[in-house]
């Protein structure tokens, strides 16, 4: 989930500064006294939202660093941190990809999360929760988990999706920013866009996004089994159903943790078919223990 919110909440910021230089400086207004077409309007906002997407994806790693005060693993000094090490670079090896940087951060909740902009450079990181809570058998299946992910390409490609959704979002956007602002235009107003635009194209911005999120956090979803499948793969079907089944096993009979917890919030197992599953970023832990017993051995 971390590697999502952290993705996404970059691209956010990304994409609001862009449109607020765009605006500062003019260029929409620009855009606009020359009459853009609509193809025009699609080529700016393709290169908006890709732009976006890009610049989260390339500093993805050093904002999980900052964000999460992660402790890169560099020279390990004790005896957990060389089997973290040695354990991430076996999996990494045997996945075929360069081995990425190994970290941890200080946190009660049990999650690890891979980011970076490629297979060849990519960060896996661990909370302390996580290594306290679960045996090695299972942390090394979750690590095997976010080095399936990094060997799919799962960050690249969900900039590409990213990427494609910004674009029609920005689009739209500005399309109903444009009516919005034509339609509380008076005959005797200038040219140019007013304040109307930037009501329409902020709220559609918004509203769209979310359903852009959807979009996102469905793939996402699927990303997830994909990633247990090659976790199997590398190290084996039960341990990864194992691990699983001690993080539901930890939120059903109340350990350290709680249901209240944000990495716990995005496993949805409470109300796995309610709404707000949606936003989810991972399917409940139920259905990815399923699928896992369903692969072939």
């Amino acid at each position: 989930m971390k590697r999502i919110v952290l993705f996404a909440m970059t691209n956010i910021a990304v994409l609001a500064l862009i449109g607020l230089i765009s605006y500062v400086f003019g260029l929409d207004r620009w855009l606009a006294a020359r009459h853009m077409n609509i193809a025009m309007l699609l080529v700016i906002s393709a290169i908006f939202g890709f732009a976006g997407s890009f610049i989260s994806l390339a500093i993805s790693k050093w904002m999980a660093k900052m964000a999460y005060s992660i402790q890169v693993i560099e020279k390990p000094q004790t005896q957990d941190e060389e089997w973290l090490y040695r354990t991430v670079e076996r999996l990494s090896r045997d996945a075929g990809i360069s081995m990425p940087e190994i970290g941890y951060y200080e946190s009660p909740e049990a999650n690890a999360f891979a980011t970076g902009p490629s297979r060849n450079s990519a960060l896996v990181a661990v909370s302390t929760g996580l290594l306290q809570q679960m045996n090695h058998r299972e942390v090394e299946a979750v690590l095997a988990h976010e080095v399936g992910h990094i060997t799919n390409g799962d960050m690249v490609t969900m900039t590409l999706l990213q990427g494609v959704l910004n674009t029609f979002v920005g689009f739209f956007s500005r399309l109903i920013g444009m009516a919005i602002d034509n339609a509380m235009r008076r005959d005797n107003d200038r040219g140019g866009l007013g304040m109307g635009y930037m009501l329409g194209y902020f709220v559609s911005s918004i509203v769209l996004g979310l359903f852009a999120m959807v979009i996102q956090m469905a793939y996402s979803r699927q990303r997830e089994f994909a990633a247990d499948a090659m976790a199997a793969k590398l190290t084996d079907r039960e341990s990864m159903i194992a691990a699983l089944a001690r993080l539901k096993s930890v939120m059903e009979n109340g350990g350290v943790f709680d249901n209240s917890a944000p990495s716990m919030n995005t496993f949805k197992i409470s109300h796995p078919e309610s709404f707000m599953a949606l936003f989810s970023s991972h399917p409940p832990l139920e259905k990815r223990i399923e699928a896992l017993r369903k692969l072939k051995s």
